[in-house]
């Protein structure tokens, strides 16, 4: 299930990576396909600019990465990072309107923008000698965006639009917002990305300059440029483009501790759907949040998901769905590249003549065995040969990787961890994966919930 933590300027499809079919089991003991070195430099006023050549094709992607996303968000300011992303595309006096989608888009290539928790990028794809004009125009809306009123009331209708269609129309969707606001009481990752309603409803034109003002600085964005290009080009290009936009102090978003919990909590969301759905979300952390001697426990937990769903001979879709027929789809979900601790979550829609509470124990069951015993060799180099398939076929998408080095380097890692994926997942034990499984899985940091199919003629009008 791909939950809805990326949104886009436009709604299209938000980036996805999936799991590939393995070529072989023997892919653990293969190096990753080996892409060509990563150069970096740090302008002065702070922009740090990373390359990385691919001459295979005339192309070129460009993303700008700035250190802002929902988790930076105040309450009663949520969707204000997304919001904002949308109001990066109507333009400034020098390139006003949607100029600079019509540009690009003339130039043969194509842009848009993403906004997660932890960061928003914007990003072109376009011949590599057209690289110069999508850098002109990005340094330009950095500084001098114009945020005009009624643009800035056209983009409220159409984000409001974009949460009702992608997330309160959507009982999955609804599910997992609901999974994080109830996991989370005084975390950042309990405000869902796109906001909450009452909150876009209410964001003015100062509260976007403000926040323009406040984040989207040279010192605070990462330039990654992947593809046919010279790195000594482009780093004389940024420094053309951005080198005389002035730093400015960014002060961090305070960082909220969110309480240790004490229980498992459950939540019954009644709503219209065609079925029941079940959630289960475990607090787990994640690399960035993570002493380097203890990073393996990121590496057992994201095997630990594969082995649980990763791909047709994995234990969910393979125990629950074909052998036991009491799903119609179950699968697990971990990121370990986010900024701050998050979650693994479980999710099950039960086959007809089943129930959400069989899913619950169903999926309880499954967590059980991997606490009680160590899963096998050979299903340990299975999820372990599908984890580094995917990572070696993502080498040849320019967009994926510019992506990695962008998210890597703007959550806090750096690019280089990318390097030091398949030896991180060589070194995990069946031990280890039993040992995360433990600590982490259980009922105290378990938060549930459940969907229940609301007859829409039952539904009592909203207030």
């Amino acid at each position: 299930m791909n939950f809805p933590t990326l949104y886009n300027a436009r709604m299209i499809p938000r980036l996805s990576f999936f799991f590939l079919p393995l070529l072989a089991f023997a892919l653990p003991n293969a190096a990753l396909a080996e892409p060509s070195e990563v150069f970096t430099r740090t302008l002065d006023n702070g922009l740090k600019v990373l390359v990385q050549p691919d001459t295979r094709a005339p192309v070129a992607v460009q993303q700008l990465w700035y250190g802002v996303g929902a988790a930076h968000e105040p309450p009663g300011q949520t969707g204000i990072s997304h919001v904002l992303e949308h109001m990066m595309f109507r333009g400034t006096e020098r390139f006003p309107g949607e100029s600079f989608s019509h540009t690009i888009s003339s130039l043969g290539g194509r842009d848009n923008a993403f906004t997660g928790r932890d960061y928003t990028a914007y990003y072109q794809i376009l011949g590599h000698d057209q690289l110069a004009i999508a850098m002109e125009m990005e340094a330009d809306r950095m500084q001098n965006l114009l945020l005009a009123e009624a643009d800035l009331q056209k983009e409220l209708e159409v984000v409001k639009e974009e949460r009702r269609l992608r997330t309160e129309d959507r009982p999955e969707a609804s599910a997992f917002e609901q999974l994080q606001a109830t996991a989370f009481h005084n975390h950042p990752y309990g405000q869902p990305v796109i906001g909450w309603m009452s909150d876009i409803s209410q964001i003015d034109q100062k509260q976007l300059r403000d926040w323009h003002r406040r984040w989207y600085a040279p010192n605070n964005a990462n330039l990654v440029v992947v593809g046919d290009v010279d790195p000594e080009q482009i780093f004389e290009m940024a420094e053309e483009h951005f080198g005389a936009i002035p730093r400015h102090e960014v002060t961090p978003a305070p960082r909220r501790q969110e309480p240790v919990q004490k229980g498992t909590r459950n939540v019954s969301l009644h709503i219209p759907a065609q079925t029941e759905y079940l959630l289960i979300g475990y607090k787990t952390p994640v690399m960035a949040q993570l002493p380097q001697e203890q990073r393996w426990e990121a590496y057992a937990l994201s095997m630990l998901t594969s082995i649980l769903d990763g791909g047709n001979a994995s234990r969910l879709p393979k125990r629950l769905v074909r052998d036991r027929k009491i799903a119609a789809s179950a699968s697990a979900s971990y990121s370990l590249y986010s900024a701050l601790n998050s979650l693994l979550v479980l999710d099950a829609t039960p086959s007809p003549g089943h129930t959400a509470e069989e899913m619950e124990q169903a999926l309880l069951a499954e967590i059980a065995e991997l606490q009680a015993q160590p899963v096998s060799e050979t299903e340990l180099q299975r999820a372990r040969a599908q984890v580094i398939a995917h990572m070696v076929y993502a080498q040849d998408s320019l967009r994926h990787r510019a992506y990695m080095i962008g998210m890597l380097e703007t959550n806090g890692l750096g690019w280089e961890v990318e390097q030091q994926l398949v030896a991180g997942y060589q070194a995990v034990t069946a031990a280890q994966v039993q040992e995360v499984a433990q600590r982490y899985l259980t009922d105290y940091a378990r938060t549930t919930v459940t969907v229940h199919p609301l007859n829409v003629a039952k539904v009592p009008p909203a207030p």
